[in-house]
């Protein structure tokens, strides 16, 4: 923590302004994650091209007049997005009324419009280039784990916003370096094993499983590395790979902040980190298992950005210089 920078509100109880801009940054959060899994029920109901390659209007026209179900789904997206960027400026506006524009806060909702401005830029992308419904090509696959990076940028800035507006520390540089390789490598295995996810999901979709054919689980593994089949249906091996070694390394990142010297709060947000690996790795099995219908994608998504944002949460009280 800088001079420069308010002693924690842990310290202090926050103000009633403050307990108002907490709870309504909460709320964002939540509603951004809500836009997030609306987006992949637009992918999961092939409604991407629902608007045809028409961005920002929908089949030229600012309201569909006679639209089809995908249409609606696409439309609908669209708008719950653009509520989110109004929202946003909120946020933004009230923190700097609040805390100043140059307080963590402010930053952390000064980030968050940024990648709103990127997400809604990477959709028009899609749209546009036409890299949605039943496209299947290598460069949908690209755009696709790019927009999840983004989606992941645009949600631990949003998750921070709101942490730190409830009183939440900032990593101090004093913290033990061990435990900072840690948490680095968990970061980024973690956005690596979701930009794995998106793509898989992608392939999912496009190549439905139907769990009731075959001999089990493994005969059906073993057929999806057939060279014969599409790029997208090998790849699926890949996550849940990645995702089981992420698993272990954030297991192991758990147990040592718990039984490390470092605030309650970071060991509780450990604690918080674990139950969700767990029941990540019990979704996602489950989800394979049942060959990823698409309501197992979106709790499978719900639970890894909930993950995602206690993780840096965790990063935060676990690195912070105790008072």
């Amino acid at each position: 923590m800088t001079a420069s920078q308010p002693k924690p509100a842990a310290n202090s109880p926050l103000t009633k302004p403050q307990r108002r801009y907490r709870d309504f940054a909460w709320a964002f959060v939540v509603y951004l994650i809500l836009v997030a899994l609306f987006g992949a029920w637009v992918r999961i109901t092939h409604s991407g091209a629902g608007c045809g390659d028409h961005w920002p209007s929908c089949h030229g026209e600012i309201i569909p007049l006679a639209p089809s179900v995908e249409t609606i789904i696409e439309f609908t997206h669209r708008l719950s997005t653009g509520v989110l960027g109004i929202l946003s400026i909120g946020l933004l506006g009230w923190a700097a009324k609040l805390y100043g524009i140059r307080h963590r806060v402010s930053v952390a909702a000064i980030i968050t419009i940024v990648f709103i401005i990127f997400e809604s830029l990477i959709g028009a992308k899609l749209v546009l280039s036409e890299l949605v419904a039943d496209n299947d090509s290598v460069a949908r696959a690209v755009v696709i784990a790019l927009h999840l990076v983004n989606t992941l940028a645009l949600t631990g800035s949003a998750g921070l916003c709101a942490w730190w507006a409830s009183g939440g520390k900032t990593p101090s540089k004093g913290a033990k370096q061990s435990l900072k390789v840690m948490l680095g490598l968990s970061i980024v295995l973690i956005v690596i094993t979701s930009m794995m996810g998106a793509v898989t999901a992608l392939g999912d979709t496009l190549f439905p499983v139907d769990p009731t054919l075959g001999h089990g689980l493994f005969d059906r593994v073993r057929g999806d590395l057939s060279a014969a089949n599409h790029f997208l249906v090998r790849l699926r091996i890949i996550h849940p790979v990645i995702a089981v070694g992420a698993s272990v390394l954030l297991i192991a990142l758990t147990t040592t902040i718990r039984t490390g010297e470092v605030s309650a709060v970071a060991k509780k947000a450990a604690g918080v980190v674990l139950a969700l690996v767990v029941a990540q790795l019990l979704i996602g099995s489950t989800n394979i298992y049942l060959g990823a219908p698409g309501w197992m994608q979106i709790i499978h998504l719900a639970l890894a950005q909930a993950l995602w944002i206690t993780l840096l949460i965790t990063t935060c009280e676990a690195l912070a210089r105790e008072d």
